[in-house]
């Protein structure tokens, strides 16, 4: 009985130390060990544009889900399309020119810090 007492009483001193190893001082990095520096990951979400023929596939990793605007301009500067979302984490659109008239459009998509675009000759 004593054995079982004494090796109980070691396992528990043993979990404690570890525990206690484990979530490590606050000073250590400036923050707990285990806790997820945001500073240390940073992700670069560019909109990917992808061409099939006439039509135009846009995907956006909208990570700070900020708000986004998507436009579709002429040559001549007239808009064609606008929309803007707030709060999306995923941004997919489909653009079909297929039945558009003969025209340079650009699709531009503004995030809250760069605006990107892509050109689209339909002939």
């Amino acid at each position: 009985m004593k054995s079982i007492r004494r090796n109980a009483l070691v396992v528990a001193f043993m979990f404690a130390t570890v525990a206690g190893a484990a979530n490590g001082p606050k000073e250590a990095f400036g923050k707990k060990v285990n806790e997820v520096e945001k500073e240390l990951i940073s992700v670069k979400a560019d909109p990917v544009f992808k061409r099939k023929g006439n039509k135009l596939f846009l995907n956006l990793l909208n990570l700070d889900q900020e708000k986004v605007t998507i436009k579709v301009v002429d040559n001549e500067g007239r808009l064609v399309f606008i929309e803007t979302l707030n709060g999306e984490l995923v941004i997919e659109k489909a653009f079909n020119f297929e039945n558009a008239f003969e025209n340079e459009y650009t699709v531009m998509v503004v995030d809250n810090k760069e605006t990107f675009k892509e050109t689209v000759e339909v002939k």
